[in-house]
């Protein structure tokens, strides 16, 4: 059976090479483009192709991260996994999922996925495949929302049930850290204070950041309605009082030389933002992702 995919992208990302499957020991880019529990504003699915296509007008180099695209070890853009657009989300779900399944596990265990949404729960096929793989995995959550909830408007596999769904393949060894989360229930900000996942503070949650000791794999998923709307409007559930572009590189240099095992960035809605900046913005974004997913040697980890 053959994976679902699209075998070469009609436009990869900047600098990547057009894979018609999973490279082994490389990043491997691969969208998604599912909205269909989307409970506010839908326009995610046209995320993936966004992104890709304003690549091309960004620069390769950092100045973050004094770190150029051309100069790491070739990654690999797969292009889409199909979805299905019958007008059941519960059955488009199944059907990604399925197909998914074909394309992980046909893959070799070291390629490495930054997906690219689509809405929040396309995530969970990329995190679950990392927690099967690593008893250590340390999920990293950035989010304007909490994504704690036991399913949302009939969809267990909701994009507001995200984590809540990774968290059902947890295992002893593995932990969930949060921050930008500013919405949600009384349930959800319980649960969080309780467990101890939230952190409130940029400051702070560097500091911890820092401390994750440089071989423990970590997987960051970052649902851009992170980033306040007066940054980035298009986004299907905006929420005011937000994170910027400065907050997230200062996230992203305290990853600098450790295990990020995979990413996914989520939640693009293009045309709720008719100025074009919010994907540009989101492509910038997978560009720092990109190089920080790779060590120092230019290979991915």
């Amino acid at each position: 059976m053959e994976a679902n995919i699209l075998p070469r992208p009609n436009l990869p990302y900047q600098g990547a090479v057009a894979a018609a499957t999973p490279q082994p020991h490389s990043l491997n880019l691969i969208g998604v483009g599912f909205d269909g529990t989307a409970c506010a504003r839908k326009g995610a699915a046209a995320g993936p192709a966004a992104i890709r296509q304003v690549s091309e007008d960004i620069e390769t180099y950092s100045p973050y991260l004094d770190r150029d695209v051309t100069e790491i070890r070739p990654f690999y853009d797969l292009g889409d996994l199909v979805v299905s657009r019958c007008g059941d989300a519960h059955r488009d779900w199944d059907s990604i999922s399925a197909a998914f399944a074909v394309l992980a596990g046909a893959a070799d265990p070291s390629a490495r996925f930054l997906a690219l949404g689509g809405e929040h729960s396309i995530s969970c096929l990329f995190i679950e495949r990392c927690l099967a793989q690593f008893p250590d995995l340390l999920l990293l959550h950035l989010d304007a929302h909490a994504d704690l909830r036991d399913g949302y408007q009939g969809y267990h596999y909701s994009h507001a049930a995200a984590i809540r769904r990774c968290l059902d393949h947890f295992g002893p060894g593995h932990e969930l850290a949060q921050f930008g989360i500013r919405s949600g229930t009384r349930e959800e900000f319980h649960w969080m204070r309780e467990h101890r996942t939230l952190h409130d503070e940029l400051p702070g949650f560097l500091d911890y950041l820092r401390q994750i000791p440089s071989q423990r794999p970590i997987y960051l998923t970052l649902d851009l309605d992170y980033f306040d709307p007066a940054f980035l409007p298009g986004t299907g559930t905006p929420e005011a009082g937000g994170g910027d572009f400065h907050s997230f590189i200062e996230i992203v240099r305290a990853l600098r030389g450790k295990k990020l095992v995979g990413s996914d960035v989520v939640e693009l809605a293009p045309a709720l933002d008719p100025t074009g900046n919010s994907e540009v913005f989101a492509a910038k974004v997978v560009r720092e992702l990109i190089l920080v997913s790779h060590g120092e040697d230019g290979y991915a980890r």
